[in-house]
């Protein structure tokens, strides 16, 4: 009977197998100038270019993509950028940032292969997009699903966080309007009953919401179905609020009293409603209505899209702000967002020897990736497009 319990091969000895080096890439970046309606945001920030020209990368930048944040092609151009006039040049680059997805007519002019990193907006898109996507052999990667290592997902963190701070700053500057809202102070001074504020959700809107709703001093109530995300919201904000699951009787009766409501439910596909037209006519007269979540349908029943120009209209007596990209109005704040949390990927993908060897050795980054090489690598958007897609850890290990 053998003592061991390997072969006589195995005991051999074998070769040693190192790993291969991997050699760093350079990398050619385009910027577009963003041509979607409302869209003021970039994805780079001048500081972070310059952090890229450092490394030996080159960017290149349409004139004027950084005017509506607040930057200027001289601050670019100073930071090691190519400012270009041309928008065909910027888009031949091999790997093209943008903050919205290309329009068809993008997608026209850019060549065979690249590489496109940008938001994806799913409920916006098209199929002729990936159709278009897939003639053109394209690697595309979504901020909203590239993921961290703790497994959250950055850029939408970021995003709603701009989101819900903003929801209650806007709503403090609405309670002044003349005409309808009540020329209130959002807050808490001495002798005057503090601002009652109702928030739907207890995601990482509602958090940001409700932490700058106490810091002007509002007393806060909390409404969602999940006990465990009210609880972390509880322990995140390190003191205790009101919060309860989402019933008529008690949400009618904050509803009532409250000065300002804020919508930010999220929905698998679409947003539940859950403020009914009669809830909202048993408001008070000049409350303010933020609908966070409108992009996504909404959770009142009376909310209708708005734009950044006309923000906001009157139904019921009731004062209702449903823009749906809130962090454009913040463009320069949204873009610092982004470009801290691009930046580091583009400098990891350079430093594996490009996409390739990136999306190998990061899985958050791989997670971020929906077409590779023209093939669609995302379950839910084949699902939901009924497009065929394959699994990217079959493509690629």
């Amino acid at each position: 009977m053998p003592i061991t319990p390997f072969s006589k091969q195995q005991l051999l000895p074998q070769e040693e197998k190192l790993e291969i080096a991997r050699h760093k890439s350079e990398l050619f970046i385009g910027i577009p100038k963003e041509t979607s309606y409302q869209e003021r945001r970039i994805c780079l920030t001048p500081d972070a270019v310059s952090s890229l020209a450092n490394h030996g990368h080159r960017v290149m930048l349409e004139s004027g993509a950084g005017e509506s944040s607040s930057y200027s092609d001289k601050e670019y151009s100073d930071a090691g950028a190519e400012v270009t006039q041309d928008p065909k040049k910027v888009f031949s680059c091999p790997m093209i940032l943008k903050v919205e997805p290309l329009t068809m007519a993008e997608i026209e002019m850019v060549n065979q292969g690249t590489i496109v990193i940008s938001a994806i907006q799913l409920k916006t898109r098209k199929k002729e997009y990936f159709t278009a996507l897939a003639k053109k052999k394209i690697t595309a990667l979504a901020f909203e699903f590239i993921k961290d290592e703790d497994g959250s997902y950055p850029a939408v963190k970021s995003l709603s966080e701009i989101a819900g701070t903003a929801s209650v700053l806007i709503a403090a500057e609405l309670m002044i309007n003349q005409q309808v809202g009540k020329g209130l102070l959002f807050g808490n001074i001495t002798g005057v009953p503090p601002t009652e504020v109702v928030i739907i959700g207890s995601g990482t809107v509602a958090e940001f919401a409700a932490k700058t709703a106490i810091g002007l001093g509002a007393n806060v109530k909390v409404f969602d179905n999940s006990i465990t995300k009210l609880r972390r919201l509880q322990n995140n904000l390190s003191q205790r609020i009101f919060t309860s699951t989402i019933q008529q009787k008690s949400l009618l009766k904050a509803l009532r009293r409250c000065d300002v409501a804020i919508g930010a439910m999220k929905g698998e596909d679409r947003t539940p409603v859950v403020v009914s037209e009669t809830m909202v006519e048993h408001m008070k007269r000049g409350a303010v209505i933020v609908d966070v979540c409108i992009d996504t349908g909404g959770c009142f029943e009376t909310s209708e899209i708005t734009t950044h120009e006309k923000p906001t209209f009157v139904k019921n007596n009731i004062i209702h702000y449903c823009v749906p990209n809130i962090p454009s109005r913040y463009s320069k704040t949204a873009s610092l967002s982004i470009s801290n949390i691009l930046s580091p990927y583009l400098i990891q993908i350079a430093e594996d020897g490009g996409l390739e060897s990136a999306i190998r050795c990061n899985r958050g980054l791989k997670n971020g990736v929906y077409f590779y090489h023209g093939i669609l690598t995302n379950k839910a958007i084949g699902d939901w497009f009924d497009l065929p897609n394959s699994d990217i850890n079959l493509i690629v290990f």
